[in-house]
């Protein structure tokens, strides 16, 4: 008995055999347009081994080898399988995906799964490669400090803060798909985007749809929450040391009080993004809305609180400096929330996940990004004419803002005419390429290196 599966470049499953309907122990209507193919493997596997069997069939015709599969029912067996590309059968014959050809065989196969994929199984289960998103408004204050002077901020207090922030950011990573699978959403999503091939950095990463951790074994359901619960206690603990550290620099509780209670939000937002009763992710803009300030405005100045070596005061230049220099990286953070949005779109209407893509449209939807770009990119000007000194100034309209809009008229330009495509996954990659493009240069210029 061979097992015949067919999938497109994604791995969504797209046509297969009674051969393989038998030997997985599936019904064909329960993969067909919904699976992809990496339920058939221990998730370990399909981290370290899958994509290096998809590049040799790629680059030789075909790809042999042995390995272990998953049954329906959990159990396991040895298996070779032949992979070989598929193609269109137009002119340029572009390539449609793989044929996976599947026969039992009685013997063990040993695959010995090395340190580096168990290093990429805890970022694959955590995602903790978007804590970026979280991670650059913190050095990026960090960095604005360090160009106004020095001694205006502690080490210690930046390097709390940013393991704070980490922990806290794991934590609303696995509640968010510990209550994702909870209530359905990611069993509903069967179109979301993962960046496969198609990124050289993001090789392989959930870009939509959940970390699909716990749909590929690599982690139980239970497992997702007691880790966000010791991610919540490492934060918890962190949290308190950085306020510790904030009084005895500043000989104040001042900046301890306000740190606190931006923190208390962004734990509340963190947690409460799909946790019902409130599911800010449901709530018609509310959730786009709390991305924003919790990654942008809020984040930054929380961050000046926290590592700041002087009291700020309430309403002074400072303050609102710490909070419009959020704005452009909480922004472009948004986007990348926003575009993920697009292939999530079907199952999220399905389960009543209502975000503004959902409640807008898809077509209409594509102001808001763009909206969003200009903004963001607006407001580089009024950074550059009322932060910034003369040469920061100068490094922002010559360098950052123009090579931003030629970057943004590229992302744009695409989701304008891709947003109801699969092409678009290249707009989703980019779009974070964006992000960390800008806020590598962001924050250079801001540390005023001369």
């Amino acid at each position: 008995m061979k097992s015949v599966i067919i999938c497109d470049m994604e791995g969504l499953i797209t046509n297969l055999n009674a051969g393989a309907s038998e030997m997985f122990g599936y019904n064909p209507k329960d993969l067909v347009g919904i699976k992809r193919v990496s339920i058939f493997s221990p998730g370990e596997i399909v981290l370290q081994n899958v994509l290096g069997w998809l590049k040799d069939a790629n680059e030789t015709g075909e790809h042999n080898t042995k390995t272990n599969f998953v049954r329906k029912d959990g159990s396991t067996f040895a298996a070779k399988i032949q992979i070989t590309p598929n193609f269109a059968n137009g002119k340029d014959k572009p390539q449609t995906g793989y044929c996976g050809i599947t026969e039992v065989i009685d013997e063990d196969v040993n695959i010995k799964i090395n340190w580096v994929t168990k290093i990429i199984k805890g970022v694959a289960i955590t995602r903790v490669g978007f804590a970026s998103a979280s991670l650059f408004p913190v050095f990026t204050i960090g960095c604005y400090y360090a160009g106004l002077g020095d001694d205006l901020f502690s080490p210690l207090s930046l390097t709390l803060t940013t393991f704070g922030i980490l922990f806290f950011h794991l934590f609303s990573n696995l509640y968010n798909d510990y209550f994702d699978v909870t209530h359905g959403t990611d069993e509903a999503n069967t179109e979301y985007f993962n960046a496969g091939m198609n990124s050289p950095i993001l090789k392989g990463a959930q870009l939509s749809g959940g970390s699909r951790a716990v749909e590929l074994g690599l982690i139980t359901l239970k497992g997702t929450k007691s880790l966000a619960n010791i991610m919540f206690v490492l934060g918890l603990f962190t949290a308190t040391t950085i306020l510790y550290n904030s009084y005895v620099n500043t000989g104040s509780t001042s900046n301890a009080y306000y740190s606190a209670i931006i923190a208390l939000i962004g734990v509340f937002v963190g947690y409460f993004y799909t946790a019902k009763p409130i599911r800010l992710s449901s709530r018609y803009g509310l959730g786009e809305l709390s991305i924003f300030l919790s990654f942008g405005p809020l984040l930054t100045l929380g961050t000046g609180f926290a590592i700041t070596s002087d009291t700020i005061l309430l309403y002074s230049n400072e303050f609102y400096n710490l909070l419009i220099l959020g704005i452009p990286i909480g922004l472009l953070t948004t986007n990348i929330l926003f575009i993920n949005q697009y292939p999530d779109y079907t199952s999220d209407k399905k389960v009543g996940k209502n975000h503004l893509v959902v409640l807008i449209g898809k077509k209409a939807s594509r102001w808001i990004y763009a909206i969003n770009t200009a903004v963001a990119i607006g407001s580089l000007y009024f950074i550059s004419e009322n932060i910034l000194n003369d040469t920061q100034g100068l490094l922002f309209l010559y360098i950052l803002i123009p090579v931003s809009m030629i970057y943004s008229y590229y992302l744009i330009s695409g989701l304008f005419k891709y947003y109801n495509s699969r092409e678009l996954i290249k707009y989703n990659i980019h779009t974070i390429y964006f992000h960390m493009f800008f806020s590598f240069i962001y924050m250079i210029i801001l540390a005023n290196f001369q």
